[in-house]
């Protein structure tokens, strides 16, 4: 690792971070903020378009700070997203069951959406298709499969964290979903055979010890790179990344 006292590049990088002004230091603390909390910011909507161009055009700043978080940023321009991906797993948490298999679920209708059928970001599915399609790749973990309400309860974490958009509707299996690209780096599977893989894992523990797979499962393969912290949970099964002050509302 680079000394910042005698490198040039590192020490003119924190030079920069001592000479903001107050509206600079205010812009800079509220990105930080966003990229811890959410895990992204997304440029394409209303709220959060400014903040993206100023961090945009102040990524420098924005680097360096990430760095010391020993966070990877990952900037999409062209669809206006940044995503600030944690290098380490210093803050790992973990999920209970029905959250991890929800998200392997999203992770897999967006992947087959993008890569078979060339479908452009954000994915759309409603409530009904996301449960059959549960059904269908976890059949031995039924058990686990959440109800509408805990259904909700999950997408409402997704939400925060960037990673789908949701509306409640009159009818619950209507439903909209939208799976945004985010998810594509927090559960960082290299391709749908890599999935499947896991998957097989949560299937084969089912087999074997059906009452242990409901209770949770422990899965230290499964590292997506940001994740909830779901306070009070108490049935554990997949390792996650998570900043742990993002405790639900």
């Amino acid at each position: 690792m680079s000394d910042p006292a005698t490198d040039p590049n590192q020490e003119a990088g924190v030079d920069r971070l001592l000479r903001l002004d107050n509206t600079e230091r205010t812009r800079l603390g509220e990105t930080m903020r966003i990229l811890l909390e959410r895990g992204s910011i997304l440029g394409g909507e209303e709220p959060q378009n400014d903040l993206y161009h100023w961090a945009y055009a102040n990524r420098p700043w924005v680097e360096e700070m990430s760095a010391l978080f020993d966070l990877q940023l990952y900037w999409e321009n062209e669809s206006r997203l940044v995503q600030a991906v944690p290098r380490s797993n210093s803050f790992l948490l973990r999920l209970r069951l029905d959250a991890t298999l929800v998200l392997l679920t999203l992770w897999y209708e967006f992947d087959t959406a993008v890569r078979d059928r060339g479908e452009t970001p954000p994915i759309s599915l409603t409530a009904e298709e996301l449960n059959a399609s549960l059904e269908t790749k976890f059949k031995p973990l039924r058990r686990a499969i959440p109800a509408h309400g805990r259904l909700v309860e999950i997408l409402r974490l997704a939400q925060r964290k960037n990673l789908v958009r949701f509306a409640a509707a009159t009818e619950p299996a209507r439903m909209r979903i939208e799976i945004l690209p985010t998810i594509k780096r927090v559960i960082p599977f290299q391709s749908l055979e890599d999935w499947t893989r896991h998957a097989d894992r949560f299937l084969a523990s089912a087999e074997s010890d059906p009452d242990g797979a409901v209770a949770g499962l422990s899965e230290p393969g499964l590292a997506p790179k940001t994740g909830f912290d779901e306070p009070g949970y108490n049935e554990p099964t997949a390792e996650v990344t998570l900043d742990d002050s993002d405790a639900e509302d």
